[in-house]
């Protein structure tokens, strides 16, 4: 038996079958799309080509976080049983969903005040989170305990990248993820932008290049050029939001720069998919540095991490 339950949000952007074989236990962030509800997470009630053509052709995705009292419910639940879980969820730079997570515990622990449940911010989004929930999966199983795991992932997920490029800036814009002032500078005619997931969780406009290719290129770069030059890779995720061959395009990239074991491609669910829109591609990693010390190296950022 486990020694604990791994938990996530449906942000998280992992593959079903991941999921399933690991026995991750997924919370589901309710989206709307044109004012009707979708509660069952991932595409449980709509396919991600039916959610992403409709977006295409104008309709309207809102999403909302995981409120404190259904966080309430699955912890009470598991603290009943004194199993242990590690809850990661996404950035709360991005969502209310981990301090909502925070103030469940808080309320679960006048009850159960020796449950062994510990919330995670990532500090990420999409797959970015997902990875940190892969490396919890090996960590637990190679024995560690569910205490060991947090102070273990709460240094390394400092050193998960998310780098993506999107078609349109102003869906990040709408969703309140992304200024005005950077909307508009990255959506020029002809300017793709390529963006990261910053050192405090939020969304950062980094660079702008002229066409899709040199953006695919650049994410690719940056991967090379975080990692050490005889490093290998044990996993890589790209997600997308329907646009599988550029999806292939960056993963042909990625192994042209590195090594690389596994790349796993999957489309990226409606949480992350509302706020960035059709035509997203986002490249998770495992670098040697911090995106601290990345930032600081390439940015002339300082930061403690």
């Amino acid at each position: 038996m486990s020694s604990f339950t791994i938990m996530v949000d449906s942000s998280c952007d992992l593959p079903p079958e991941y999921i399933k074989e690991h026995g991750i236990e997924i919370l589901p962030m309710p989206f709307y799309l044109d004012g009707k509800a979708h509660n069952a997470g991932y595409w449980q009630e709509i396919s991600g080509k039916e959610y992403y053509d409709a977006l295409r052709s104008g309709s309207v995705a809102k999403t909302s976080q995981t409120n404190p009292g259904a966080f309430v419910t699955v912890f009470t639940e598991y603290a009943k049983k004194g199993q242990g879980v590690i809850f990661i969820g996404l950035s709360g730079g991005l969502s209310a969903t981990f301090q909502n997570a925070k103030i469940a515990l808080q309320e679960v622990k006048e009850s159960y005040p020796d449950c062994n449940i510990y919330p995670i911010d990532s500090l990420n989004a999409t797959s970015g989170h997902g990875l940190l929930t892969m490396l919890a999966v090996k960590k637990r199983a190679e024995g560690l305990s569910a205490g060991e795991t947090v102070d273990w992932l709460e240094e390394k997920k400092h050193s998960c990248f998310s780098l993506f490029t999107v078609d349109d800036l102003m869906y990040l814009h709408r969703g309140g993820r992304l200024s005005k002032l950077s909307a508009v500078a990255g959506s020029m005619l002809g300017v793709k932008p390529v963006l990261n997931v910053a050192v405090d969780g939020t969304l950062k406009l980094k660079d702008k290049v002229r066409g899709r290719k040199a953006a695919l290129e650049l994410i690719a770069s940056q991967l090379k050029r975080s990692i050490a030059p005889d490093a290998t890779l044990e996993t890589v995720l790209i997600n997308h939001t329907a646009c599988p061959e550029d999806a292939e395009t960056l993963a042909k990239m990625v192994r042209d720069k590195v090594n690389v074991r596994h790349i796993v491609i999957v489309m990226m669910g409606p949480i992350i998919g509302a706020h960035v829109g059709p035509g997203a591609v986002t490249l998770i990693f495992e670098a040697d540095m911090t995106r601290g010390e990345y930032e600081s190296k390439f940015y002339g950022k300082t930061s403690a991490r």
